[in-house]
This record gives structure tokens, C-alpha cells and sequence, in this order.
């Protein structure tokens, strides 16, 4: 028994050995196309792809039913590539991004325009957690239609922003619950607007090449915290690059609670509200490259707890307010080698904050900062508020106009809140160089 199964044992030895020997004579795979599992995926040289068009695409259409349409394709194969063709599509909801897509469109011509918005009261209340709204005036709010709800006591993230997914009479359903309560007391109201490029609850999104036409004059104003030409809200690793964003009735790009965005070579220009708009505790952004001018506000406005950011190479001119703005609790970032010119107010202004939610250790580098101010005089850079370790370093200020036009009169004012600064090397070409009213005290 025992020498008939060792020589049974020893056969199957003699098998397996003589059957690898063989396996080692055919031609392995290369080292890249071994089949590996899930969670050690071998990288594929060729991902999902396809393109969209008004004519001669995979998927044929003029508005954002076609973009989505590819958009979402591409996103239930885990991602890879939608490619815009050129012309004009009409957008009566946002394109909607989804994790690992890019959406590529050929710059300018590949243009995306915000459809004229309705506007409505609301008829009756319309209730935190309710999914539906009762307009009085329903023509205009048609199934498939993104939406925006507020009243006069709604404002930032509380202002509601969904898609309607059906509709009887003069009531229409959402797809997502209200985030407050909007009371017909308090003009409750809802339009059709809404961002026309959105990202929410993404990873790894991108954008390349694609021009946001906003119609602001034939939209109601939508404010950056929930909306903007292009939008993100906890979007992260999202890369918006080459796009323009314009004529938007509020903010050109906003993101929010959004981490690692890269926002390079993009124009925002001629938007009511923000030019470019980082909030709400967005970590690691970095803005390159990129030109807002002529907004009804703020060229560059950091708004809460924007952190550890690099904005470099940009052009802030002939905004309605600030060139850069800087304030509640943005901290350890990186401003340099930005143009900041020609705009209605300060150059660079550090909004007024206690010491606890003050923008500590913000650094001002090799920055050009000239011409701002138009009605009233201003700074080049104006600081207020308790705040800590800011380093102005090698930075040009100054004011070439013809003496009878100059408004930035000072070259850097620190008000007297200020608790520590330095200033090293930096060139200052106005009819003051510096204000420090700390030395007042």
C-alpha cells in the first residue's frame, strides 16, 4: 500500500514538473498585461472614450441631455474620456460631472449656454424636507429643468438648487429634498437657474477646453456658495483647465468643501458676483495661470478656511471691487507672481477678522499690484483685522497713471488690529508708500 501510493505521488510530481516545464516554453505576457486582481488593477493603455456632437459623433444632440447622455456613459464604465465637438449647446440643466470622467471641448468653439431662466413666486410654502414646490407661475418649469428655490431669509448654502423630475399643474417634484424652509411671507421664490457646469460628491473629475456662456441677462442671480458658471461642492482632485467661464448672473468658477482642485490657463470675465471663488474650507487648491477681470466683484476671493493653497501666475484686473480678497480663517497659503490691476477698490485686501479667525501666515511674493481704485482712493494692499505671520516679499505696488487719475494713493496700509507682519524688498511707487496704524497707538 505504502510503495503503490508513493509511486502514485511521485507520477503526479513527475506530471505537474513536466507540465511547467512546458508552460515555460510559450511566451509569457508582458509585464503590463498581467491579469491581476481587482485591487491591483494592471493599467489598460486604452480607456472608455466617446465623443459628442450636434452632427458626426457617437451621440448626436444639441443640449444637455447629449453631454449628460456621455457623460454618464463613460462614468458606469469607471471612467475615461467624453469629447465635445464644436458648436453651441443649450443648457437647461447642469452637465453634471461623475468621478474618473473627462470632458474634453475644443477651446472657444466648443461653447455650453445657460438656457433663458423662468421665475416664479412660490404659491404655497415650500417646507424643509418637502420634494415638491407649487409655482404661480409654472410656464417655463418643465420636466428635466434644473431649479433653484429661496426666499428673503434664505441666502449661501441655504438656497436650494435640484432637478424637476415631474410635474402637475402649477406643482412640480424635485429630486431632492428642500434644504430650508422658503415661506411665501418671505417672497419664496424659484427660478431655472442653476450652475452649468456642476461637480458634487466627486473624486477625480476633470474639464479641458469648454466655454461657459452664462445669458446673465436673461437669468436671476444665483449666489457662489451654491452655484456658479462652473461649480463644485465636495468635488475633490477635480482639474478644471484651458475653460472659460462668462456672463454668468453671480460667480464664474466657485468651488466649495472641495480638496486639490487644480484651476489652470481658465478666463473668468464679466460675471456679476466672483471672478474666482475658493470657500468653505477647500484645501490644497491651486489656481494657475488663469485671468478674472471685469466682475461685478472680487477678482480672487478666499472665502472660509481656504488653507495651504497656491494661486501664482494669475491676472485680478478690472473687477467691481477687490483684485484678491483674503479673510475668515485662510490660512498658510501662497500668493505669487500675480498682475493685480485696475480694479474698482484695493488691490489685495485682508478682510477684518479677530485674532482666532483671522487669515494667519498668508505669504504676498514677487506680485504686481498697480493702478487699482477708480472712484475712491485706495491701497495696493490693505490689511485689517488681528492677523498674524503675513510675509509681503519682493512685490512691485505702484501707480503709473497721469498724476489727476491716480487712486492708489498707498502703497500697503495696516490698520492698527494688525498684530505681525513683515516687509522685505518690496518696491512701492505711489504718493505714499506706507501706512502703519499701529504706530499711532
Amino acid at each position: 500500500m505504502t510503495s503503490r501510493w508513493l509511486c502514485g505521488f511521485l507520477g503526479v510530481l513527475c506530471h505537474v514538473t513536466l507540465a511547467d516545464s512546458v508552460a515555460d516554453t510559450r511566451s509569457a505576457p508582458a509585464a503590463d498585461e498581467q491579469q491581476l486582481p481587482r485591487a491591483m488593477h494592471s493599467k489598460m493603455s486604452e480607456k472608455p472614450h466617446v465623443t459628442v456632437g450636434r452632427a458626426e459623433a457617437d451621440i448626436v444632440g444639441a443640449d444637455n441631455r447629449a453631454l449628460q447622455a456621455a457623460v454618464d456613459y463613460i462614468a458606469s464604465l469607471g471612467g475615461g474620456m467624453v469629447e465635445i465637438g464644436e458648436g453651441e449647446f443649450v443648457m437647461r440643466d447642469s452637465l453634471h460631472l461623475r468621478s474618473h470622467v473627462t470632458v474634453r471641448g475644443k477651446r472657444p468653439g466648443t461653447v455650453l449656454r445657460k438656457a433663458a431662466g423662468a421665475d416664479s413666486r412660490l404659491e404655497l410654502d415650500g417646507d424643509y424636507g418637502e420634494e415638491q414646490i407649487t409655482l404661480a407661475l409654472p410656464e417655463g418649469f418643465d420636466v428635466g429643468c434644473g431649479v433653484a428655490i429661496w426666499d428673503d431669509n434664505a441666502e449661501g448654502f441655504h438656497v436650494t438648487v435640484a432637478r424637476i423630475t415631474g410635474r402637475n399643474g402649477r406643482t412640480v417634484s424635485l429630486d431632492r429634498p428642500l434644504g430650508s424652509d422658503y415661506m411665501v411671507r418671505d417672497n419664496a421664490r424659484a427660478a431655472t437657474v442653476f450652475p452649468v457646469i456642476s461637480a458634487q460628491n466627486t473624486e477625480d473629475a476633470a474639464i479641458e477646453g469648454l466655454t461657459v456662456e452664462g445669458s446673465r441677462d436673461q437669468n436671476a442671480v444665483l449666489g457662489g456658495c451654491r452655484g456658479a458658471a462652473i461649480y463644485l461642492y465636495r468635488a475633490f482632485g477635480t482639474v478644471i483647465r484651458g475653460c472659460i467661464a462668462r456672463h454668468f448672473n453671480g460667480d464664474g468658477i466657485s468651488f466649495q468643501a472641495s480638496n486639490d482642485v487644480l484651476v489652470e490657463n481658465c478666463i473668468s470675465e464679466q460675471n456679476a458676483g466672483l471672478g474666482l471663488h475658493p470657500g468653505s474650507g477647500s484645501q490644497r487648491a491651486v489656481i494657475r495661470g488663469c485671468i478674472a477681470r471685469e466682475n461685478g466683484e472680487d477678482g480672487l476671493y478666499l472665502c472660509w478656511r481656504v488653507r495651504h493653497g497656491l494661486f501664482e501666475n494669475n491676472r485680478l484686473e478690472n473687477n467691481g471691487r477687490h483684485g484678491i480678497s483674503i479673510g475668515h480663517k485662510d490660512s498658510d497659503n501662497l500668493l505669487r507672481e500675480n498682475t493685480v490691476r485696475e480694479n474698482a477698490r484695493d488691490g489685495v485686501y485682508f478682510r477684518a477678522e479677530n485674532l482666532g479667525m483671522a487669515p494667519h501666515r498668508n505669504r504676498i511674493e514677487k506680485n504686481i499690484v498697480e493702478n487699482n481704485g477708480r472712484e475712491n482712493t485706495v491701497a495696493g494692499i490693505r490689511v485689517r483685522g488681528e492677523v498674524l505671520g503675513l510675509v509681503f516679499i519682493d512685490n512691485t505696488i505702484r501707480d503709473t497713471r497721469p498724476a489727476g487719475l491716480r487712486k492708489q494713493k498707498t502703497g500697503i496700509l495696516i490698520e492698527k488690529e494688525v498684530r505681525e507682519i513683515t516687509l522685505k524688498d518690496n518696491r512701492i511707487d505711489c504718493e505714499t508708500e506706507l501706512v502703519d496704524q499701529r504706530s499711532r497707538q
